[in-house]
């Protein structure tokens, strides 16, 4: 009997230690989660003012504006515009035209997500008396000296590439971009490019804009925190309860 309640003791004793171990191992696990979402809220929160980090000096405040009657705007939708010249596509020294490296593969990330993307870009005037007209001009030029593996995307933009109607249009005009983000509706905009000027404008202008390819830095916008954005409202900088 001494045996077997040493064994029953023995036995318990085991029990308790793995259920022990189990709850530590779940606490971690807990701990881990909790501590990699008030990660991505916090990277969140601080991509209100990623303009003003492309260019050193701009604050927050001055990067992403809101605009009269942002606060009754419940889009809970992006859509991602981009500069086209050495943002997605590079010229070389023979005119040669292909993908910047890895600008396949995100548009690819973000079409794989349905989020929508379009082009803010400067072309000469006289392509066109119409964005279509202007638009289908730079195809056949990108086209024409294209050297690149796969083509270039094209049917991602569908009607969304905005181009200037006249010489006073033409970036860093703010015409394009205001004209992009009224066709965007309700919904956050995000612009990137490769220069600090851009950037800027964009984000004076309501976009949440970035810098392309600057060292240490992701070469485009995290496609995940885009996407998480299509989930806040419009607007939103307020941590979750519970926090």
């Amino acid at each position: 009997m001494k045996q077997t309640s040493a064994k029953n003791t023995g036995l318990k004793h085991t029990a308790l230690k793995d259920m022990a171990s189990k709850n530590t191992a779940v606490k971690r696990t807990a701990t881990k989660e909790t501590s990699a979402r008030r990660v991505t809220w916090r990277m969140l929160l601080a991509l209100s003012g990623m303009a003003a980090l492309a260019v050193p000096g701009a604050g927050a405040a001055e990067a992403a504006p809101r605009a009269a009657g942002d606060e009754g705007r419940a889009g809970r939708c992006v859509v991602v515009y981009f500069d086209l010249g050495e943002t997605l596509v590079h010229t070389a020294e023979d005119k040669s035209v292909r993908y910047l490296p890895g600008a396949a593969a995100y548009l690819r990330a973000l079409r794989a997500r349905h989020i929508p993307v379009g082009l803010i870009t400067n072309v000469p005037p006289s392509w066109g008396s119409t964005d279509a007209e202007r638009a289908a001009e730079l195809k056949k030029v990108i086209d024409k000296d294209w050297a690149g593996t796969s083509p270039f995307a094209w049917s991602d933009f569908g009607d969304r590439i905005f181009t200037p109607r006249t010489e006073a249009e033409r970036k860093p005009a703010p015409a394009l971009w205001k004209r992009a983000k009224k066709a965007a509706g309700s919904c956050r905009v995000v612009y990137q490019a490769e220069t600090a000027e851009e950037a800027q404008v964009g984000g004076s202008l309501g976009y949440l804009a970035y810098q392309v390819a600057r060292p240490g830095w992701p070469p485009y916008l995290p496609v995940r925190l885009i996407a998480a954005l299509s989930h806040l409202p419009y607007g939103n900088t307020a941590l979750p309860k519970g926090r």
